[in-house]
């Protein structure tokens, strides 16, 4: 699962990749749960990498359950 985070004041998006299993409901309960506290959004990407966001600078959040976690072309 694909999960793009847009930062307020950024034109730039963090974009992590979840675990192929991952459940959807599971993935957005946790989201609500890190920007209602008001503190950080955390996430753990498929290679056990966190990534903490301010709650206050998340502009938006995307998640996609089709992503492949393959890229092709220059993407990182």
């Amino acid at each position: 699962m694909h999960v793009r985070i847009g930062v307020i004041r950024s034109q730039k998006e963090i974009e992590v990749e979840l675990d192929p299993d991952s459940e959807m409901e599971t993935v957005k309960k946790a989201i609500t749960a890190g920007l209602a506290s008001g503190e950080m959004l955390w996430l753990t990407d498929h290679r056990g990498r966190e990534v903490g966001v301010p709650a206050a600078s998340v502009a938006y959040v995307e998640l996609d359950p089709s992503a492949s976690g393959r890229s092709i072309g220059f993407g990182s």
